[in-house]
């Protein structure tokens, strides 16, 4: 997790929401990611899907069999629904996110009759890091 975080500091510096991602295949860090929407003027741009195509690049596959994804917030309905067709072996997540989370919040993708491949799920990794670079985020936004 502590990449992930590192990820999610570094989109601050970018301007863009903190959340950062990493890919890992047992001890081998396949894809990193953060938020890139703004820099990249991409809607998808979102860090988990950064880091997805990123180990996707690295194995030369669209299955990413047997990897884990950490991720500093819940994961939104994209994300999770990008994560099931790589069938991201566990997820690890920090923050919850109860506004646009689709994990453990909202439509909780991975428990719906259509979704395929359901990853292992463990919440509240790095949790209060991950929420008090959100929290500092949005308050300078609002300032």
């Amino acid at each position: 997790m502590r990449g992930a975080l590192d990820e999610a500091a570094a989109a601050v510096e970018a301007g863009e929401v903190p959340v950062g991602a990493v890919v890992t295949l047992g001890e081998r860090v396949l894809g990193v990611g953060r938020n890139r929407m703004r820099a990249d003027a991409d809607p998808t741009a979102h860090a988990e899907i950064v880091a997805l195509r990123a180990a996707a690049a690295a194995l030369g596959t669209e299955r990413l069999d047997g990897c884990d994804l950490w991720v500093t917030l819940e994961p939104c309905a994209m994300c999770a629904g990008a994560m099931a067709l790589a069938r991201i072996r566990r997820l690890y997540f920090g923050a919850p996110d109860p506004k646009g989370g689709a994990v453990v919040s909202g439509p909780r993708l991975f428990g719906q009759p259509t979704c395929h491949h359901a990853p292992e799920i463990y919440a509240g990794i790095g949790e209060s890091e991950a929420a008090t670079l959100l929290r500092e985020f949005f308050r300078a936004r609002r300032a």
